[in-house]
């Protein structure tokens, strides 16, 4: 059963219409998350990999939630041009990536520091969670880009009835 998020812009929408993934709440408050303990750090002696860490916690954050509301108060809907679906797809698998990457480079460069410690720990969550939304993000493409080929190839077969139809238009090679 989809999950409803209620009405918003007059119809009732699901995670399925908004071209998000399912866990993308969890994945926002896990950054969130990751994004605050990182931030009660008070002293470090090499910083780099504390600072890395914030930047992508944070930029996870903004990036996940600005989609979030663009989907949900349909202003995606504004702009066809892009294509949502793999939009989605980018920003969960660079976030999966770099939050990896982070977490590892805090983990090694750790002090042993409670939150130090619980920022490693919900960077490998927000890791683990915006990488089941990136594979489910690559399913959702797959699936639109069959749905766009077979559209692609009723528009055509369409168009080309309607040059055969139309006595207006003379054949070049009779």
């Amino acid at each position: 059963m989809p999950f409803p998020l209620g009405k918003c812009v007059g119809k009732e929408q699901t995670l399925d219409q908004l071209h998000v993934s399912p866990l993308v709440y969890e994945s926002e408050i896990l950054a969130l998350i990751a994004f605050i303990c990182i931030e009660t750090i008070m002293e470090c002696s090499p910083c780099e990999g504390l600072y890395f860490f914030e930047f992508v916690s944070c930029s996870a954050f903004v990036v996940t939630g600005v989609l979030l509301i663009l989907f949900s108060l349909n202003l995606h809907m504004r702009i066809p041009q892009i294509n949502w679906n793999l939009t989605d797809l980018v920003n969960t698998g660079l976030s999966t990536f770099f939050f990896f990457i982070a977490s590892i480079v805090l983990a090694a460069l750790n002090h042993k520091a409670g939150a130090e410690i619980a920022a490693v720990i919900f960077g490998f969550l927000a890791t683990a969670v915006y990488a089941v939304n990136t594979f489910l993000a690559v399913q959702k493409w797959r699936v639109s880009i069959h749905q766009q080929s077979a559209n692609d190839y009723i528009r055509a077969r369409t168009e080309s009835r309607d040059v055969d139809g139309r006595p207006e238009i003379q054949r070049l090679d009779t």
